[in-house]
């Protein structure tokens, strides 16, 4: 009996020595967490809907986890918080209704380090981004602030340059008018007119050359010539590029890099527009599909606040105020005029053209700019040169058909030939 006794108390010794290093352990993976594996885990999984340092689809990450201590919590919250809203708890439940019941994506295939980390990276960078020295440019007010020269020491530098030439000028004068009095007194006095200058010598010249060349008729006949030919081929050119505006590239009210969109993120030109393949118009897209990236992507670049403020968006609250909404002042690059009918979607769909073909390299283009001249003889050389690709396309096949039904002396109405479509009469 004694000697179970002693075997009992060894045990539990035992015991009590592993439970106390697996508590020092579990508690050392809190204190010894990884953030830099946890910005991975971050940047990978979060951020589609959380920021730190401010609000997007879900909380601020950093000011919310630094304010809650319970890790045990943060962690259940984390791996599966709708179990938490299931069973009720309190803290779950409250930031649950705070963001209208979302739903937030559960995450059980983090294991605890996983969370640990993540939440070790959060702390550490909303850290960082608290201790950031507030520069004295951020205010303008700002005592020691530099504002640069004010107005008045402008305008009085420019009337010290201003009263300075005034009196250059009357000091000039003053001093040739004592210059003069000193010769009189002196009789030294010379009677200008009485000997011509260098200088007039030399005018003189000039007047007799062009007096000369006046009276040689074939010479004067030659540079009426040259002169009548040059100016009717300045006017023949100007004419010709009368409401030609190619280069023409106007200032957009936002700055949208056709390069980055198109060429670097490789996006679909018809994804914005989306006209282009269907109707006649290409159309100019609506802030509606900016929004379909911009309301996470970007979202602190004053380019993309313009869009939030047209549509009367506030990115910190994420909801639209209507009466706030205002519609952007694109201006349009490239102008037909009213007589020319021109159909996006024959070229693109029908013909199988590319955008490059007219617009030019749009995905080099930082701002667009008009590329081809969009005349007429521009569009029939094109015509003339372009080779129709009838394989495979119902348009073609159609107008073969009826080629084929005139051939064997068959009947073809104007309906054979798509006089019946509404877009014939109506566009």
């Amino acid at each position: 009996m004694r000697n179970f006794s002693l075997i009992f108390k060894q045990f539990s010794r035992s015991v009590l020595l592993i439970a106390g290093f697996a508590f020092w352990g579990f508690s050392n993976a809190y204190a010894q967490a990884d953030a830099a594996k946890g910005e991975a885990i971050f940047k990978s999984k979060c951020t589609a809907c959380h920021k730190i340092d401010q609000q997007l689809i879900g909380p601020a990450l950093g000011p919310q986890l630094t304010e809650e201590t319970d890790d045990k919590y943060l962690i259940q919250w984390i791996q599966n918080n709708q179990a938490l809203i299931a069973a009720k708890n309190p803290k779950a439940l409250a930031i649950y209704n705070k963001f209208n019941q979302a739903g937030m994506t559960v995450f059980t295939e983090l294991s605890d380090a996983d969370v640990t980390n993540v939440i070790a990276y959060v702390r550490t960078e909303w850290k960082t981004e608290q201790e950031k020295p507030k520069t004295a440019a951020a205010d303008p007010n700002a005592p020691g602030a530099d504002k640069g020269p004010s107005s008045m020491v402008i305008w009085g530098l420019i009337a010290v340059i201003i009263i300075a030439f005034i009196v250059i000028l009357v000091l000039n004068r003053v001093v040739a008018t004592l210059e003069r009095l000193l010769l009189k007194g002196k009789g030294l006095v010379i009677d200008e007119e009485a000997e011509p200058t260098a200088e007039e010598v030399a005018e003189a010249k000039k007047k007799d050359l062009i007096k000369r060349i006046l009276k040689n008729k074939k010479l004067v006949f030659f540079i009426i010539l040259c002169g009548t030919l040059a100016m009717g081929s300045w006017g023949w050119v100007t004419l010709w590029n009368t409401n030609v505006h190619t280069g023409y590239q106007p200032v957009q009210p936002i700055k949208y890099s056709h390069e980055l969109h198109a060429g670097t993120m490789k996006i679909d030109c018809q994804y914005c527009h989306t006209g282009a393949y269907k109707s006649k118009n290409a159309s100019i897209p609506s802030l509606n599909v900016c929004m379909n990236c911009h309301k996470v992507v970007k979202t602190e670049s004053p380019e993309i606040h313009k869009i939030y403020d047209a549509l009367g968006y506030d990115p910190k609250t994420q909801k639209y105020d209507s009466t706030q909404a205002k519609p952007i002042q694109w201006i349009r690059v490239h102008n037909l005029p009213d007589l020319a009918y021109f159909n996006h979607s024959q070229h693109v769909k029908v013909g199988g053209i590319k955008c490059q073909t007219c617009h030019g390299p749009v995905q080099t283009m930082k701002e667009v700019y008009q590329y081809s001249p969009l005349t007429m003889k521009w569009c029939i050389q094109c015509h003339k040169r372009t080779e129709v690709n009838g394989k495979g396309n119902a348009y073609y096949d159609s107008i073969l058909a009826a080629h084929d039904k005139i051939k064997k002396g068959e009947k073809v109405t104007a309906a054979v030939l798509g006089g019946i479509e509404c877009g014939k009469c109506h566009y």
